[in-house]
């Protein structure tokens, strides 16, 4: 049945598309937030991001296209909806993350006890896809949490914070091919911290000096995440490298 998986193979165009999403997600809903009534902005990228899974599920099986599309999405409204609660609720940082880890445990133990298995590898029915994405929708907005948290609240700004997420994201890889670390459970823990870790140093980039970035603008940013994010995804839709079976990438 792997021909109706619906999530890409976990290559190296994988993980940099991945990060790359992450930062796009955080400037971009920055901007959005800034240049136009937040209220709106949010319900905009709400009514984009169902529009955007409900074309997911309906595809039959992976397309690149459709799937980073989602991808994109759900990391724009997953950075909107943990500071929604930091801005307008005020809820802490540290409070948003517990609640976010919280509820991403849950999905996890109702996958497991539904499915017996958290693996990707086996997105290829309804109701996985949906465990799926309810998972990467909680990862990001809990690495929005912890990303911010460790810039602001523990002040150790947006490139440090980087820094740390950029090891933190390094470490399950050396554990799973050194010290033989569960397949699943290092695949999960490097997919929570690629949102930090891309988010962190776009904000570095694109924030003013006055936060501690070097100012390039959070529209700029977004604009050339964007065309890189394209550029990748077309080059994997025209040569399937992401497609098990299909010149898949080692």
């Amino acid at each position: 049945m792997n021909y109706l998986r619906k999530v890409p193979e976990v290559t190296l165009y994988f993980w940099i598309i991945k990060v790359l999403t992450t930062g796009m997600g955080e400037t971009t809903s920055d901007y959005l937030v800034q240049h136009f009534n937040p209220i709106l902005a949010v319900a905009f990228a709400g009514a984009v991001l169902v529009a955007s899974l409900i074309w997911q599920f309906s595809a039959r099986r992976y397309e690149a296209w459709v799937y980073w599309f989602a991808v994109v999405m759900v990391s724009i409204f997953g950075t909107m909806a943990a500071d929604v609660l930091h801005i307008v609720l005020g809820i802490p940082y540290l409070t948003s993350t517990i609640f976010f880890a919280i509820v991403l445990a849950v999905i996890f133990a109702i996958w497991y006890a539904s499915e017996k298995t958290l693996s990707i590898h086996s997105i290829y029915t309804f109701r996985r896809e949906v465990f799926y994405w309810a998972t990467v929708l909680t990862t990001f907005a809990l690495g929005t949490a912890v990303g911010d948290m460790t810039a602001t609240t523990m002040h150790l700004g947006y490139f440090a914070s980087g820094i740390l997420f950029a090891i933190l994201f390094a470490v399950p890889a050396v554990a799973y091919w050194k010290l033989g670390l569960n397949e699943i459970f290092a695949f999960w823990f490097a997919y929570i911290m690629t949102r930090p870790f891309g988010a962190s140093f776009a904000d570095w980039v694109g924030v003013s000096h006055a936060r501690g970035g070097l100012a390039w603008g959070t529209g700029l940013i977004s604009l050339v995440l964007l065309v890189i994010i394209l550029s990748l995804v077309g080059y994997l839709a025209v040569t399937c490298k992401d497609i098990e079976g299909k010149h898949a990438a080692s």
